[in-house]
C-alpha cells in the first residue's frame, strides 16, 4: 500500500511539474526562446566580463562590459604602461577598468592586461593599448567613437584597429 501511495504522489508530481511548463504565464515557449530557468549556454555574458565581443555596424568589435564600444587612441603607446588620455579627454574618452589584475574577457583574442589609468584605477588594455568607452555612445551598438578626429578607434577581436573610410 505504502509504495502504491508513493508511486501516486510521483505520478502527482510529475504532472503538476510537466503542465506548470506548459502554463499561460510562460510565454519563452511561445515567443520561440528557451524558458528563462534553463541555462542556454556557459560562455560568460557581456555583463559577466569586463570586455567581451560583440556585433555592430563595423562588423565584431570589442565592447566593455555594459556593451559599449571600446575604443584605442593612436595617441597612446603599445605597452608604455600609460594613458595619454587625461583631463578633459578622459571625460569625453572614459577609460575601461576592472577590479582585478586579472580581466573577465569573453571572445577576444589579443593579449589582455591592465596598467594603472589617471584616476587610479585598473585600466585595461590590448596588446599594450588602453582601452576606452564614447561618452556620446547612449547604447550598446552605438559607434559615434569611431574615427574622432581620425585618432579614435574601435577594435577588432584581435585587438586590431578598425579603420573605416573617411567621411565625406
Amino acid at each position: 500500500m505504502k509504495s502504491k501511495i508513493a508511486l501516486t504522489l510521483a505520478a502527482a508530481t510529475f504532472a503538476t511539474l510537466a503542465l506548470a511548463g506548459c502554463s499561460a504565464s510562460n510565454t519563452s515557449a511561445a515567443s520561440g526562446s528557451a524558458p528563462s530557468s534553463i541555462p542556454t549556454s556557459s560562455v560568460p555574458t557581456v555583463a559577466e566580463s569586463d570586455a567581451a565581443t560583440a556585433t555592430s555596424s563595423l562588423g565584431t568589435i570589442i565592447v566593455n562590459g555594459e556593451g559599449l564600444t571600446a575604443y584605442a587612441f593612436d595617441t597612446d603607446v603599445p605597452n608604455s604602461g600609460t594613458s595619454s588620455c587625461t583631463d578633459v579627454c578622459a571625460t569625453t574618452w572614459p577609460a575601461i577598468t576592472t577590479t582585478s589584475a586579472s580581466p573577465t574577457v569573453t571572445g577576444i583574442t589579443g593579449t589582455i592586461s591592465t596598467i594603472t589609468g589617471v584616476n587610479g584605477a585598473k585600466q585595461i588594455t590590448v596588446n599594450g593599448m588602453p582601452i576606452y568607452t564614447f561618452s556620446k555612445d547612449a547604447a550598446p551598438g552605438d559607434v559615434e567613437g569611431q574615427g574622432v578626429k581620425g585618432t579614435w578607434h574601435a577594435l577588432t577581436p584581435a585587438g586590431e584597429k578598425v579603420i573605416t573610410p573617411a567621411a565625406g
